[in-house]
Parts: structure tokens; sequence; C-alpha cells
């Protein structure tokens, strides 16, 4: 009884032994690619308000944060984070700048959807 567990032990750390160099040779791999082929798919230097009004100059009028979302995730990869979206565009809006709220948790772009 005691050769079988022994055995199982030694078969799962071997397991995790080949786990971990299996996961050390795809990163190796990565490296090996050229920078421009390792680049994410998020656009580098647009904060989560650029690609809102990336979303809302193209629909061309105001939206609900969920359709927001949705857009920006199928049209720049990113899925942004709801309640920390919508924290900032009221942020925006109390203070008057860039963003309008034209309903409930439905935004649009200043001197446009007013």
């Amino acid at each position: 009884m005691e050769d079988e567990t022994l055995d199982k032990v030694r078969e799962t750390v071997i397991d995790a032994f080949i786990v971990a160099q299996e996961a050390q040779v795809r990163a190796l791999h990565q490296l090996r690619k050229k920078p421009k082929e390792r680049v994410s798919r998020k656009r580098v230097g647009l904060s989560q308000l650029d690609l809102v009004e990336d979303i809302l100059e193209h629909h061309g009028k105001a939206l609900h944060i969920k359709e927001v979302i949705d857009r920006v995730e199928k049209s720049h990869g990113i899925r942004l984070d709801r309640e920390s979206v919508v924290s900032s565009l009221t942020k925006k809006v109390a203070r008057g700048e860039r963003f309008v709220r034209t309903a409930k948790n439905t935004f649009g772009l200043k001197g446009r959807d007013q």
C-alpha cells in the first residue's frame, strides 16, 4: 500500500514539473518572437475614457453604458469595467468636461448630445 501511495506522489510531482517546464518553453517561444508580433491587442496610450469617446464619436449619439462597453470590446478588443467607467464618466459630467448624461446610465459627447 505504501508503495502505491509513493508511486502516486511521485507521478504527481513529475506531472507538476512537466507542466512547469512546458509553461517555461511557451514563455521562451513568446520571447523569441519579434517585438512587433508580441504587441498586445490593447491600443497603447488610450485611456478608458478615450475609448468611450471614440465609440460615441463614431456612433454619433448618446449610448447606454452597456452598449458603450459592448462596442469598445467589439472594436478595440478590451472589456471595460462598468463601475469604473460609469464613475469616471459621472465625474467628467459633474465637471462639465467631455461628456454629458442624457438619461440614466446613458452618456454622450458634450456639445453634441445635450
